[in-house]
């Protein structure tokens, strides 16, 4: 990635699309709509509505936690999770999609487990893991994945 090349970064919070320069993502950029950073060290809830804005129309790689409440592999995963948003950006974005919540998402992508998590870029899957992991191998899956 060339540092001074523009990239569309998706909103965490009005999903809005914003150009940012690649040498600009670790400067804490707001976003130029609802003005509030675009990146939190946190994962985004994604639901249908917003799941390619994220996915699909933006640069950055999007690691996706598809989960459900009920299940207790989930939960344990949850701060690890967590934790590994708060390592991996801004090079990629985390997002957790409940799929009791959005089954159409859930069906849409064969999620036949659950945690499996998912990486996109540009509405294409690059990789799947399924079945709940610790920070630190979350981010080394991530990155080798993603090959950041």
């Amino acid at each position: 990635m060339n540092a001074a090349q523009a990239l569309l970064v998706a909103c965490p919070h009005c999903h809005a699309r914003n150009r940012v320069p690649a040498a600009r993502l670790a400067q804490a950029p707001t976003c130029g709509r609802c003005h509030q950073a675009l990146f939190t060290g946190h994962p985004v809830a994604l639901d249908a509505a917003h799941f390619d804005t994220h996915a699909r129309d933006s640069d950055l790689p999007l690691l996706v936690d598809f989960w459900a409440d009920w299940c207790g592999p989930c939960k344990m995963m949850a701060p690890h999770f967590e934790a590994a948003a708060a390592q991996l950006e801004p090079r990629l974005r985390l997002a957790k999609v409940d799929t009791e919540a959005n089954r159409t998402l859930g069906a849409r992508f064969g999620i036949r487990s659950i945690p499996t998590m998912a990486l996109f870029l540009h509405g294409r899957e690059l990789g799947r893991q399924s079945g709940a992991m610790q920070a630190a191998d979350i981010v080394r899956w991530a990155r080798a994945t993603a090959g950041i």
